[in-house]
């Protein structure tokens, strides 16, 4: 019996076919069941599974191991470990019945502000496509999907639902778009997931460019696209872009609106066709179940969390601690740790080492930790009591370890930060305990970067970022040298806010948000603008020295039709044992158009004993060398001198040598070429414009103000934040946010604040999927007219029902 998926399609009635096409509730998929089609079950997880219970809320899932975030695992530059804990999470995603899960995240870090940076992977499209791509191929090596987020241009959390991110051509394909590229074609994700937001205008989830021309033409992306939870806009639209799958579920209405279209002619019966093939190839993809070793998990996650942490500064050798002494243990975060952020991607996690209880075991036998609060983890606010007891304590230690960072509502998914600042209360309690006792290691807990006023105080700063339930235990792997710190920054630490590129633009709103700093995000803006940094992209130090020689490259002409192999030397020089990651950037040393410093176009890790040496080798192909052509609509090579170089960090290359590229093409021979193969995946007609927005022509135009509240028309997008200005919209608000205060009584702090924030920013098109179906479309429809001041007959039905 033929069970292809057009077999199965070609037996569906229209409804069937137009009812697989979104959710059955928010956690499943719809299935047929005369067809022997069942429904799936997709779960949270970039970090760790979030399986929620029935009708529990936001921290009520199933028990799952808690990996280190994405911010962490990436400053491990380990492709391998990405990769162990992907399968460690497929494992577990099989044994709770969960066929896809929803990650990874990897939306690029245009700014430090971003709510959500600790649930993405790093400042760099290549070095986040790469580590994506190896985490995906290890949780689909266990039979279960993963679905790569947000695509695309998800890059604040600020009016998410409805800003529309205005970015230029360039800056789309090198830096919003590549890394996704990569991850799609080196780790065949089962699914993609849309983002809220629009792009140069169009909505995510239904953008013909982003969908069919990249998506499915470019990159040959064969999987089912689906959307974030609420991020459809006009679900005929997206079925037509290729948006497949609905989440959550419509509760009938958009399946109606698609059966509609179809018997209208206004949607085309083939194309819908192809997406409910696309969604039973998913619904047939779906593995057995699986029992996961709990113990071998935590240490996997003990072993993730101590190669997540960065190293940042070591005056004086003072770390490793000796094993012998008294270490003063100083920070509420020893008890009540921060080890992941707030949001979607919360895991109940199977257990939690804090710093504080592992401090007494076998490991650190050989110390006496003595204990100090200094402050008060719920608060900004510095406690003098609490301090003057820290520095009491930290006085009669041989060592003082601090352990300080963000808090629980700094972070999360629904908000932005506002400012790089650490809280009051933790800068204070460095500043006071460095006087007492100069030998002090701060521990830091955070998902992104933060500003370090007391850093010339300290000798010895540990980035630990979010690092999971093991990370307390981890924290003493590497403070006592088990373990030897190998983690670089997958992002640069400005010194101020003020110094990134993005920052006069970001969030912006409130119907807009334009990226005028194009190219120039992260190390790419720092180093080309000569700025100072707190950190380096790529920085990160050893218990141990390596030294780097002998760079060879295979050739010293090529054209961009050949692959260079890049090789060199490394030597561990000191007397332990440790891991560095060799990073590989590209310089074009003659370019005509503006071009970043250095670009990052590849990276290797090595494991090597006191006095071992190793050969490293690199492969760069013709896009190591080329930039987007906005013309041709394609990758060019300008012929000329490039530099290769080899580093530690983006600011610290230890060897370079140079190459001479030759174009292949000439321009005008590319172009010609270039107009057959964009026919070939393209509709032309939809195409945007040829790009002028150049850096400088961006810089030159003025920031588009707010409208004025007395101008404003309200829409089926409009946010509950904008219908605050009237009076229906205000009691509609209230009534809500009583809701939520009644039905997460009893819920974390962080947990509340994050759904606050949601209902906030939610357009009024999502008022059905927030109430369960309660709020109908005509509804929606009724209360758009009231606002507006229309009399509909609707108004009796809407006043009762709010």
């Amino acid at each position: 019996m033929d069970r292809s998926a057009e077999s199965l399609v070609a037996q569906m009635t229209l409804e069937e076919k137009a009812g697989l096409c979104s959710g059955a509730d928010w956690w499943t998929t719809k299935g047929i069941e005369r067809l022997g089609l069942a429904p799936i079950r997709v779960a949270d997880g970039p970090h760790g599974l979030r399986k929620q219970k029935p009708g529990a809320a936001m921290a009520g899932s199933e028990p799952a191991t808690c990996f280190p975030t994405a911010a962490g695992l990436a400053a491990s530059w380990s492709r391998q470990l990405a990769r162990e804990v992907g399968a460690a999470l497929g494992v577990e995603s099989r044994a709770q019945g969960v066929a896809v899960l929803l990650g990874p995240g990897i939306n690029l870090k245009r700014s430090p502000l971003c709510g959500r940076n600790f649930e993405y992977y790093a400042e760099d499209p290549y070095l986040s496509g790469m580590l994506a791509a190896a985490f995906i191929e290890g949780v689909q090596s266990q039979g279960v999907g993963t679905s790569l987020k947000h695509f695309a241009v998800n890059n604040q959390e600020h009016l998410r639902m409805t800003i529309d991110a205005e970015v230029d051509e360039r800056a789309l394909r090198e830096l919003y778009l590549t890394g996704f590229e990569l991850a799609v074609k080196h780790g065949r994700p089962w699914t993609v997931m849309g983002a809220y937001n629009r792009v140069n205008g169009s909505y995510a989830c239904e953008n013909d460019y982003l969908l069919r021309d990249i998506l499915r033409g470019e990159w040959g992306f064969e999987g089912a696209v689906m959307s974030d939870w609420g991020g459809t806009n006009d679900r005929v639209a997206g079925l037509r872009a290729g948006l497949d799958l609905q989440m959550p579920t419509g509760y009938g209405y958009t399946d109606r609106e698609i059966v509609d279209a179809v018997k209208e002619g206004r949607l085309a019966e083939s194309v819908l066709d192809e997406s409910a093939a696309r969604i039973v190839r998913l619904l047939q993809m779906g593995a057995a179940s699986a029992v996961f070793d709990k113990d071998a998990h935590h240490r996997l996650a003990r072993k993730a969390a101590a190669r997540s942490m960065v190293l940042l500064k070591n005056e004086g050798d003072l770390l490793p601690l000796r094993k012998t002494g008294t270490v003063a243990l100083i920070g509420e975060f020893a008890e009540k740790p921060r080890c992941q952020g707030a949001g979607s991607s919360l895991v109940n996690p199977t257990r939690l080492d804090t710093a504080r209880a592992a401090s007494a075991s076998d490991a650190v036998s050989g110390l006496t930790v003595r204990y100090a609060k200094g402050y008060d983890s719920r608060s900004a606010e510095p406690d003098p009591k609490l301090i003057a007891e820290a520095c009491e304590l930290a006085r009669g230690a041989d060592a003082v370890v601090i352990l300080a960072g963000l808090l629980e509502t700094d972070e999360m998914e629904g908000a932005d930060r506002t400012h790089l600042e650490l809280p009051a209360a933790h800068n204070e309690l460095i500043r006071q305990v460095a006087k007492a006792n100069p030998r002090v290691v701060v521990a830091l807990s955070n998902g992104a970067p933060v500003t370090m006023p007391w850093a010339d105080a300290v000798p010895a700063i540990l980035e630990t970022y979010l690092g999971g339930q093991a990370a307390g235990s981890a924290l003493w792997d590497v403070l006592l040298g088990e373990e030897n710190p190998s983690g670089k920054l997958a992002e640069t630490f400005p010194l101020t806010l003020e110094d990134c590129a993005a920052t006069p633009f970001f969030p912006m709103g409130p119907d807009l948000v334009e990226y005028r700093e194009s190219i120039y995000v992260g190390y790419r803006y720092y180093d080309k603008a000569r700025r100072d940094v707190l950190y380096p992209f790529g920085h990160g130090l050893s218990y141990t020295k390596f030294e780097y020689a002998e760079l060879r490259l295979s050739r010293r002409r090529m054209t961009d039709t050949e692959e260079l192999t890049v090789s060199c030397k490394v030597k561990n020089a000191g007397s332990r044992a440790g891991r560095e990651t060799v990073q590989l950037y590209v310089k074009d040393v003659q370019s005509t158009i503006f071009r970043p410093e250095r670009e990052l176009k590849g990276f290797e890790q090595l494991e090597l004993a006191p006095g071992e040496e190793k050969s490293v080798t690199l492969m760069l192909d013709r896009r190591a060398f080329a930039y987007y052509n906005v013309e041709l609509r394609d990758w060019q090579v300008e012929s000329g001198e490039f530099e290769i170089q080899l580093g530690a960090s983006s600011r610290d290359i230890r060897l370079s040598e140079r190459v001479h590229v030759e174009a292949a093409q000439t321009y005008d021979e590319r172009r010609n070429d270039r107009r057959d193969e964009l026919a070939a995946y393209y509709d032309l007609s939809r195409l945007p414009s040829v790009d002028t927005k150049t850096f400088a022509a961006l810089c030159g135009r003025p920031i588009e103000a707010d409208f004025p509240p007395s101008k404003r028309r309200y829409h089926r997008n409009s946010t509950m934040i904008d219908i605050r200005r009237h009076w229906i919209g205000r009691i509609l608000m209230n009534r809500m946010m009583k809701e939520v205060e009644k039905g997460m009584a009893g819920q974390e702090e962080k947990t509340v604040a994050m759904t606050k924030a949601f209902i906030r920013e939610l357009p009024l098109r999502n008022l059905p999927m927030i109430s369960n179906g309660m709020f109908t479309p005509r509804l929606v429809s009724g209360l758009i007219d009231l606002l507006n001041g229309r009399i509909v007959r609707s108004i009796g039905q809407f006043i009762k029902r709010t």
